[in-house]
């Protein structure tokens, strides 16, 4: 037990390297104490990052390059969709085939998608660093975790809906039979929006950046007005669907 608490602890270590105070911690018992000063003194410092937050957020030029980055990604989506639904203008060009076209959209917005964390990673390295943050065992910990159950949900819906699915496949008229009820949308009615959300949110938490959490917050909203968009046209393509099979009964 005492070698496996040892190896952990040596994990640890070489997988969070950014503090001198982890070099004292030999044993379980030094970890548990350093937490346990944590959490004494972080609330205050969480406090004090609440009544000063505006001093660790620069905006710049390149605050608004970021902010530009991640609202364009959905409008381009959305109005790229409702194109291909009323003019079948990305079928045209893939040789009217539709699921080419879902495809090429497809690779067109995860590059997008890669475009924009790479800018907002750039970014935060340019950002004020709120020290307490970013020298926290606990916060590593719960950013660590934050990142990664918003990865689960990204490509946990991503398996469940398919590349079709996920990338807007019903505005080519590639309709699932039926709604996709397990995990994650067991859960979360919206895993990739909140999961994507939960991945920048992580990441800031683990630079110790008070920006990255202003920015998450704008990922946040930019997500729910897509949805306001989206929710609605989609029920209305299903909608349609279920009208055309009943007159096919009939």
């Amino acid at each position: 037990m005492v070698a496996f608490q040892d190896y952990l602890l040596t994990y640890a270590k070489s997988f969070i390297p950014l503090y001198p105070q982890i070099k004292t911690i030999r044993t379980t018992y030094d970890l548990i104490e350093h937490l346990k000063y944590e959490y004494s003194y972080l609330p205050n410092e969480l406090v004090f990052l609440f009544n000063h937050f505006f001093e660790y957020v620069t905006i710049d030029k390149f605050f608004w390059i970021t902010l530009g980055s991640i609202a364009f990604n959905p409008i381009f989506w959305n109005i790229a969709a409702r194109l291909e639904y009323n003019n079948r203008i990305l079928t045209k060009l893939a040789f009217n085939s539709p699921k080419l076209g879902c495809y090429i959209l497809a690779i067109t917005i995860f590059s997008l998608g890669i475009f924009r964390d790479s800018i907002y990673h750039e970014f935060l390295k340019l950002q004020p660093t709120y020290a307490p943050i970013e020298e926290s065992l606990i916060v590593k910990f719960i950013a660590v975790l934050v990142f990664l159950f918003g990865n689960v949900l990204v490509v946990s819906s991503m398996y469940s809906l398919g590349v079709t699915g996920t990338y807007l496949g019903d505005y080519f008229g590639i309709l699932m039979n039926e709604r996709v009820t397990g995990f994650p949308f067991n859960i979360n009615d919206n895993p990739m929006y909140n999961g994507s959300t939960l991945c920048f949110l992580g990441t800031a938490l683990w630079y110790g950046k008070p920006s990255g959490i202003l920015i998450s917050g704008f990922v946040y909203v930019m997500y729910k007005i897509a949805l306001l968009f989206e929710e609605p046209f989609t029920a209305k393509i299903y909608a349609k669907r279920d009208e055309e099979l009943k007159k096919k009964e009939i």
